[in-house]
């Protein structure tokens, strides 16, 4: 008896092809999307982003890779600290599609940088920033040029990564970044907004001592002038109390410093974990490439 097999698929896509067709994949390679933060969120989204077909890419980021990175981000290897993401990225995607077409930012997205970023020719707009003031850039830019657009909210102090999912941001709850992001957008007028965001309540961080000294003193720089959007949603994931308005009191030292920042204070940081910004990722670039080839 012969014994009937599957047939064997050979390509970079063939498996891709099997599940949507041939059509669905060739909107998706003809597309193009930027991915603005290439952090845990980003760069598995971009990734995931390149191995399901899309050919053109804008990307931005103005970090290098750390060590501290090396938990959460699929560009983080001790091979790779001290280089920018962009590049790491964009070798990485070239050595998933040797023929993509990508152009790199290595630059902080804001108002003073936003004019020299073309997102011309986009289908999508991927927003993987870890601020709340760039988001809102990012959000209105694409607004204008009338570029889809899917935002991710917070991914720090979370460890299940199952209670992620995609909704318009005036229907989350829980998420801090999601909370302070709605009250920004209906200010601005902007009507609706997808988001990928967890329902999942932050963990409170532990840190050790030094990092809480240097927390307290840039809570301190900020309570003079007021808090901003990003210090309040940095405090509430990483379960910092809220900034004093009582005046502090001098005790004549200077407030604690960062080593690796001479004059620098460091503003609150979430805790993180491998599966969890990825799941974000991975749910983001799904969404895109579903609506880029019609599913």
């Amino acid at each position: 008896m012969t014994e009937l097999r599957e047939p064997i698929f050979d390509g970079r896509h063939s498996r891709t092809e099997r599940l949507i067709g041939a059509e669905a994949l060739e909107r998706i390679k003809s597309a193009k999307v930027a991915v603005v933060g290439l952090g845990g969120v980003g760069s598995f989204a971009a990734e995931s982003l390149a191995r399901a077909g899309i050919e053109r890419f804008v990307l931005l980021d103005s970090d290098c890779v750390t060590e501290s990175n090396i938990n959460r981000q699929n560009i983080a290897l001790y091979s790779t600290v001290g280089k920018l993401k962009t590049d790491v990225l964009r070798r990485r995607i070239l050595d998933i599609n040797p023929g993509a077409d990508i152009t790199v930012y290595p630059i902080f997205y804001g108002k003073d940088t936003a004019r020299d970023v073309d997102f011309s020719g986009c289908s999508y707009i991927a927003d993987a920033i870890d601020n709340v003031t760039g988001k809102l850039l990012l959000v209105e830019t694409a607004a204008r040029l009338d570029i889809p657009l899917i935002s991710a909210m917070g991914a720090g102090n979370k460890l299940d990564p199952s209670r992620f999912e995609i909704a318009d941001i005036y229907d989350t709850s829980v998420c801090p970044l999601a909370r302070v992001m709605r009250r920004e957008l209906k200010k601005r007028g902007v009507p609706a907004l997808t988001v990928v965001y967890s329902k999942e309540p932050p963990y409170a961080a532990t840190f050790d001592t030094a990092t809480a000294a240097a927390q307290t003193a840039a809570s301190a720089d900020t309570a003079a002038s007021g808090e901003s959007p990003d210090i309040r949603v940095l405090r509430e994931i990483t379960g910092n109390p809220p900034i004093s308005r009582t005046p502090q009191k001098n005790t004549g030292n200077p407030p604690p410093r960062l080593a690796s920042s001479p004059g620098s204070y460091r503003k609150p940081v979430p805790a993180s974990i491998s599966f969890v910004p990825a799941a974000a990722g991975l749910l983001m670039a799904s969404r895109i490439i579903t609506d880029i080839a019609s599913l």
